[in-house]
């Protein structure tokens, strides 16, 4: 039974080499020439002007975890989608279960506001 997960260690295992052959191998071939400039804070191609550091309003945070939380929960309709027919009742009514319970998240997030961008 476990020799079945052999391929995905293998590859595991092939793709945390690589990932430390790279690092390592960058570390120890590129160049390492800090000038002034390479040191300067650095935004969109323009220098910065006024502070640096700002903060970040919790809004943007929480706006953007209910996005990742929304994306993700849209991403389990494939799999539901991908057998619907096979399911008949049943998945139709655990995909309308489960959209129903989405649309019920997403007003309840809209009433409270959290989706305002002020």
């Amino acid at each position: 039974m476990l020799i079945d997960y052999l391929p995905i260690l293998f590859f595991l295992a092939i793709a945390v080499g690589f990932a430390c052959f790279a690092v390592v191998a960058s570390s120890l071939l590129g160049q390492k020439k800090p000038s002034a400039a390479k040191q300067a804070p650095y935004e969109c191609g323009m220098p910065t002007q006024g502070p640096t550091y700002m903060r970040i309003p919790i809004r943007y945070y929480i706006f953007a975890m209910l996005f990742i939380l929304f994306d993700i929960e849209i991403v389990f309709l494939y799999p539901l989608a991908v057998v619907f027919k096979e399911l008949k009742v049943f998945g139709f009514l655990a995909m309308a279960v489960f959209i129903a319970v989405l649309i019920i998240a997403y007003l309840y997030v809209w009433k409270k506001g959290a989706l305002e961008w002020d």
